[in-house]
């Protein structure tokens, strides 16, 4: 009877946690006795269970945020139809501007979550083609450069030689780079520098943005390319954008086979990094 007890005692308490989670209690833990196979099991559901929990607050934030990103766009363009419906403003060039502008903004965060939603499925299509990195950068920096000029920000490219050709879609990761210089752009001061490279390492072909911005905190590198984080807490979409680019970007990369991250060190500038299969 003590052995059976012994025996059934773990089981009971992982049947209960079981259930509890079966009934939306995540994040139910039971007590690890043993290193034997139940102690394993029991390890094992605790570290399912508290994925299941971190997974449920992730979603609900997601929730909020899409919500907060949408409810501005939606309150400017149904104050300014109401206002034009009662005649409190002019139909003139100017106010449908306002509505076009944020009916954009719309479009172009409906797009932005689909195109994240289809990378995490896998199903995101990739016409892919061989192109020297170069090519992307150059693209890449000629489409960036007047809103550079308009900062007085020096823009440069640095290769180096014998760089192999990699095979991607050359749209996506111009949509890429596009996401990341304009990170870059919007974080460093007036009269700085960003450099863009590519060299070869190991895995394939690295491709670099490095900034003179004031860097970023230890502490927020590992959420960045978390959808809608953004270092700045007022969250405010004329400073901090929708906080997507950097999600967008992540999910491309993988898509591709490679793999991105970010070095900074507050007052030294921020360097974002992808690298490609050759």
């Amino acid at each position: 009877i003590l052995l059976s007890r012994i025996l059934t005692r773990p089981i009971r308490e992982l049947t209960s946690a079981t259930q509890a989670v079966a009934d939306g209690d995540l994040g139910k833990t039971v007590s690890v006795r043993s290193k034997d196979e139940l102690g394993q099991l029991a390890a094992a559901f605790n570290r399912m269970s508290t994925e299941l929990a971190h997974a449920e607050e992730l979603r609900r934030q997601m929730t909020a945020d899409i919500a907060h990103e949408l409810r501005t766009p939606l309150s400017v363009i149904l104050g300014h139809v109401d206002a034009l419906a009662e005649g409190v403003l002019p139909a003139n060039a100017e106010t449908l501007d306002v509505i076009r502008d944020e009916t954009t903004q719309l479009g172009r965060l409906v797009e932005d979550l689909r195109t994240l939603s289809r990378a995490d499925a896998g199903e995101l299509t990739l016409n892919l083609q061989s192109i020297h990195p170069q090519t992307l950068l150059e693209r890449a920096s000629t489409a960036q450069r007047p809103f550079a000029l308009e900062k007085k920000i020096d823009l440069t490219l640095d290769l180096m030689p014998d760089i192999a050709h990699i095979t991607v879609d050359a749209e996506r990761m111009a949509q890429v780079l596009g996401n990341l210089l304009s990170n870059a752009l919007r974080y460093t001061p007036e009269g700085g520098t960003i450099t863009l490279n590519a060299i070869t390492v190991d895995e394939g072909v690295e491709l670099r943005i490095k900034d003179s911005g004031p860097g970023i905190e230890a502490d927020e590198l590992p959420h960045v390319f978390n959808r809608f984080y953004r270092g700045d807490k007022s969250r405010q979409r004329e400073t901090g954008g929708s906080g997507l680019g950097l999600a967008i970007a992540k999910g491309i990369v993988e898509a591709h086979g490679g793999r991105i991250g970010v070095e900074s060190q507050v007052g030294q500038g921020t360097r974002f990094y992808f690298t490609l299969p050759k």
